[in-house]
């Protein structure tokens, strides 16, 4: 390994043990951090086999981190084996389950929620309610490009693309590249 590369992974050992100490939710699994993990909620975190946080060279590598959050009990977020978190991630389950399959590659910024969190009414903006939230499931081998946003209720099936800058709304097959806001399917990929 490069001197340069060693420096940049030396120099993130203390924040990854501030955000470790700083961390209170149920992990199981042990992820390989390259970059900080703040992982959080009542509920539980599991890592299945190797994952990684954190990607060096890549933007943000050393402003950001990843946060996990698993907010009320019963709410989880599973991630499989082989699957690499990119910088700055952020997945949030409220009240139901993230699940990312195995070998899952994610860019920079790629947020994934479960909820909206509050209602739109402005007596429901300072409450959340389990009715408001479905599971998302990115199933085996999908690539989520940099700053995809996945939103409530969706499945994104096996080996599928998703371009940089997409909202996910609603289900993408497998085996196709989608894209836009919100997200459709542009093609199929190729065998």
């Amino acid at each position: 390994m490069p001197f340069s590369v060693r420096i940049n992974h030396w120099m993130q050992r203390p924040r990854i043990l501030l955000h470790r100490l700083l961390s209170s939710a149920r992990c199981s699994g042990r992820p390989r951090l390259r970059q900080p993990l703040h992982a959080t909620g009542r509920g539980e975190i599991r890592f299945e086999g190797r994952v990684t946080i954190g990607v060096y060279p890549s933007p943000h590598f050393h402003t950001t981190l990843a946060y996990l959050e698993a907010r009320h009990p019963g709410a989880s977020i599973h991630i499989g084996d082989g699957t690499v978190l990119n910088n700055n991630f952020c997945a949030i389950a409220e009240h139901t389950r993230i699940t990312l399959g195995q070998r899952v590659l994610v860019g920079t910024g790629v947020e994934i929620f479960d909820s909206d969190f509050h209602g739109l009414r402005r007596e429901d903006r300072a409450r959340s309610d389990p009715a408001w939230a479905s599971p998302v499931v990115i199933e085996d081998d999908v690539f989520l490009g940099s700053n995809v946003r996945v939103l409530k209720g969706v499945t994104i099936g096996r080996g599928s693309v998703i371009a940089n800058g997409a909202i996910v709304l609603s289900d993408i097959p497998p085996g196709v590249v989608a894209g836009g806001i919100p997200a459709r399917v542009l093609k199929a990929i190729d065998a």
